[in-house]
This record gives structure tokens, C-alpha cells and sequence, in this order.
């Protein structure tokens, strides 16, 4: 069977149990596809016949996990041209080994000149099809969407996963530019990222310091975002509120705050950055089974030559000790009322979630649109994307749908 055929039968049968491309198996989950829906109510649809997506785009992307392989395939309306005419060269690729523990990685990053930095970022998936950003946090990279970039790429979406200020290959365009971590900063970080890729609208789908994010850009900036999905709701921030000392309970749990507003912190942060996150991650998510390789795999991004600062400066911006940067005093103002959200919203918390987090029942009110709260139990923890991708994927389609 030819390389076209292949593909052919691969994109239009991925219910069934596996297709062979160049001489090895492809694995496939055995459910139906989920597309987006133009209107009316949600429905499951399995993949049209082949008369069926004549006069379709058909975009793929091939990731190879180990021995087991995932190859997303994405149609759009694009009537006229030929399904050889449209066929796409893989989004992005993993190079991995058969064994030994090895896991996939992004591969073919691009990168974008954005507000301060040169934005480095994923992009997969059809071109004209809706937009998903994907945000990460703290200490984490863009590997905690792998996963979960294959299922929306399958389900029609376009898919944008920058890594942010101080991770992965993200620079600042300027020597001079303050390494600023503040809330306002990296929020605008992803507007301009959105205004550089000429992307008006766009859901957003995020955790940690993204969750953050996504919640200060459907706040602030509402007519951008379709909705987003935030994992351990509203995490908008006020460094006069933070300030303020907390319980003893609250204040252990956030020991590595306290320790990173010391010099002494700051410098065993630098010296041990792997495994002080690694250590973070065992933390948050006690009872997530990663190992070496999948961590390894996310430690790359933290080599970035401003990590330790970004990282460093945002523990002490938002307890009050360090300032922030004159030109975001209006958009911190702002957020200091803590706004509402009006935009389709659904949270999302693991029940194994070891980090500091507020109970969905203190925030809910903040979300005045469409909303949803999605529970998770045991295993999942804070690295909700990485540890239950299936879950976070669906919420990503079904926010726009609620």
C-alpha cells in the first residue's frame, strides 16, 4: 500500500485498533471522534467514509510515544481541491526509542517575536481551523499538553502552546528588559503572542501560573477569549492581600514561597534547579507515577537563561517584596479588584492535588457566564493536563459548548 493510501485508510478508520505506516504499527483508542460542532447539540461522530470527506482538508500528526504510536488526523471544509493537493507534512514528530524508557517530544518548534520576547511555541493542527492555547506553569513546560495536543488536533482545532517568559526556547528580545514574572506581564506576554500569530479569538485551556493567565485574559481582555478552562479555578492575585501573613497550615504549604524570598533561596534555586523541581512535582501530584525520562523530558526547559529569575522574581512580586514595572500599574490596579468572569468557563481540580489550591466552592461566584466545575479523583493531582489528559482534552472541546 503507497504512503497516500496509507494515510488514507489511517485518517478515515481511526476507530479501529491500529494501521501500519512505514512498516510498524500505529496504535488508535478504540472511540469515536468528537468534532466541533457548527450548532446545535453535542453529538459523537465517527469518521466519515471516504465518499463522504471527498473535497476535505486533511491534516496529520504523527507522534510515536515508545512502541506506542498516536497519529491525529483533522478534516475541515475546503471544497475543490484534492485530498493529494492537501495533504500536509506531519505537524510535529517524536523521536524516541523502542525501549529503555524513552518518551516523545515537540519537535519542529517555531518561534514569533511578541511584546518583549521571541515567543518559542507549538503549532498543530488545521490552519483554519478554531484556536486553542495551551498555557503552562510552574515548574512545568509544554510537555504537560503532549498528550493532550493530539486528541484536539484530531477533533478540528488548531493548537498553540507557547513555552512562557523564562522556560524552554522563549528569550527576551532586550538585554535591558526587566526579567519581570508579575501576573499583568505574562498575561500580556500571551495577548501579544495572539496579535503576532493574527489570531483574534481563541479558547484557553491552562494550569499553574497558566491557569493564571487565562483567567486574567477572559477578565480583562473578554472579546478575545471563547472560553477557557482553568485548572484550580480563580487564581487572579493580590500582592497587598498576599502580603498578609496566613495560618500555619498555609504557611507550610507554601514553603517554597518563603524560601524563594530569601537569597539563600534564591541561590539554592539556582544551584539545584532540577531537583528542587522534581521535588516540586513529587509534591503536588503525590500519588502521579512519572519517571526519570518524563521529567527529563520538561527539566530541558529550566537550562532557559532567565528561568531562576522569572521564577524568583514572580514567588516575590505577588507577596509584596519585589515591585513590579510601571507600565502594568494600570492593568494591576484592575486585578487588584479581583473582576469577574463572564466568558464560558469550566475548572477542573484533581482530588491528589498536593499544592496549594482554593476549594471550587470559594471561587465559583467569580464566574458569572456559562460555567462548570469538573472534580477528578485519585490518582489525578496538580499537573491535571499530564496526569489525565482524556479529561482535560474534553473539558478544552466542551467549553464552548456549555
Amino acid at each position: 500500500m503507497d504512503h497516500l493510501a496509507r494515510l488514507q485508510q489511517c485518517t478515515l478508520s481511526a476507530a479501529t485498533s491500529s494501521c501500519s505506516q512505514g512498516g510498524r504499527k500505529r496504535g488508535f483508542r478504540k472511540q469515536p471522534l468528537m468534532l466541533p460542532q457548527l450548532g446545535g447539540k453535542d453529538e459523537q461522530h465517527s469518521h466519515p467514509s471516504f465518499e463522504q470527506s471527498k473535497g476535505l482538508r486533511i491534516v496529520t500528526s504523527t507522534l510515536n510515544n515508545g512502541r506506542r504510536g498516536f497519529m491525529a488526523s483533522s478534516v475541515s471544509a475546503l471544497a475543490g481541491l484534492s485530498v493529494g493537493q492537501l495533504l500536509s507534512p506531519s505537524a510535529w514528530a517524536a523521536e524516541t526509542s523502542a525501549g529503555g524508557g524513552s518518551v516523545g517530544e515537540f519537535t519542529n518548534l517555531k518561534s514569533v517575536d511578541a511584546g518583549d520576547l521571541r515567543v518559542s511555541y507549538v503549532d498543530v493542527g488545521p490552519a483554519n481551523g478554531p484556536v486553542v492555547v495551551l498555557l503552562h506553569g510552574w515548574p512545568y513546560d509544554i510537555h504537560a499538553f503532549y498528550d493532550v495536543a493530539p486528541k484536539l488536533v484530531v477533533a478540528g482545532y488548531r493548537v498553540i502552546v507557547p513555552s512562557l517568559r523564562g522556560y524552554g526556547g522563549t528569550r527576551f528580545l532586550s538585554a535591558d528588559t526587566p526579567r519581570n514574572a508579575q501576573q499583568a506581564a505574562v498575561a500580556q506576554d500571551i495577548i501579544s503572542l495572539m496579535d503576532a500569530l493574527k489570531i483574534q479569538h481563541a479558547v484557553v485551556g491552562a494550569f499553574d501560573w497558566g491557569a493564571r493567565t487565562a483567567c486574567i485574559m477572559a477578565a480583562l481582555w473578554p472579546e478575545r477569549i471563547k472560553g477557557i478552562v482553568s485548572v484550580s479555578g480563580y487564581l487572579i492575585g493580590n500582592p497587598k492581600n498576599n502580603a498578609k501573613s496566613g495560618p500555619p497550615a498555609a504557611e507550610f504549604a507554601w514553603w517554597y514561597q518563603s524560601y524563594l524570598l530569601t537569597d539563600r533561596g534564591r541561590d539554592g534555586y539556582a544551584a539545584q534547579t532540577a531537583a528542587f523541581n522534581r521535588f516540586i512535582w513529587q509534591q503536588a501530584s503525590p500519588l502521579w507515577k512519572f519517571d526519570d525520562a518524563t521529567y527529563e523530558r520538561s527539566a530541558k526547559s529550566f537550562d532557559n537563561p532567565d528561568h531562576v529569575a522569572i521564577v524568583v522574581h514572580n514567588y516575590r512580586w505577588r507577596t509584596g517584596v519585589a515591585p513590579g514595572e510601571a507600565r502594568f500599574d494600570a492593568i494591576e490596579a484592575r486585578l487588584a479588584a479581583l473582576p469577574l468572569i463572564s466568558v464560558p468557563t469550566i475548572t477542573m481540580e484533581g482530588d491528589s492535588n498536593g499544592a496549594p489550591h482554593p476549594n471550587p466552592s470559594a471561587y465559583a461566584a467569580k464566574f458569572t457566564g456559562k460555567y462548570k466545575h469538573r472534580q477528578l479523583g485519585a490518582p489525578i493531582g496538580h499537573n491535571l493536563p499530564q496526569e489525565a489528559p482524556e479529561a482535560f482534552a474534553q473539558a478544552v472541546i466542551d467549553v464552548t459548548r456549555l
